[in-house]
């Protein structure tokens, strides 16, 4: 067992510490809703480009599967399409859109809920484990004002 295996994990909690890891790193400057959405978008074609390669490793032609991994985070990117760059807290949306945010936001998360649950992974506790990995790979930067680490 490691450390935090006996934690609740909550939305809450994973919020919390992905705060302290972006604040302690100076990335908070780089955490738009535009750079978020795009980091997310190149996790989900990543996972796609690998998912085909095995798909040629077993014989089947890549270019006739649907595009699996990327359907709902593709919903997710059409809302924020033709915005520009758009501020935190999404002051100046209607309430609508950031509903229509939420639902979408939404739909990503559950997704990630049931396949994890599909496949026995404890999500909250990979959570914790991947930001525990994150730390080792981006360690806390010495105090530097012009910091240029990339989040």
């Amino acid at each position: 067992m490691t450390e935090g295996d006996d934690e609740t994990v909550t939305l809450k909690l994973l919020k919390q510490k992905m705060h302290e890891f972006a604040q302690e790193r100076d990335w908070e400057r780089h955490h738009s809703p535009r750079n978020l959405l795009l980091a997310l978008v190149m996790e989900a074609i990543d996972s796609e480009r690998k998912r085909r390669s095995m798909l040629q490793l077993d014989g089947v032609d890549p270019s006739r599967e649907d595009l699996y991994g990327v359907g709902e985070v593709g919903e997710l990117s059409e809302i924020f399409q033709w915005k520009g760059e758009v501020e935190k807290g999404l002051a100046d949306w209607k309430e609508e859109e950031k509903v229509h945010l939420g639902e979408e936001l939404s739909d990503v998360l559950l997704y990630l809920v049931r396949l994890s649950d599909i496949c026995g992974v404890d999500l909250g506790q990979a959570a914790l484990r991947k930001i525990r990995l994150n730390a080792i790979k981006y360690p806390i930067p010495n105090p530097n004002p012009t910091s240029n680490s990339n989040p």
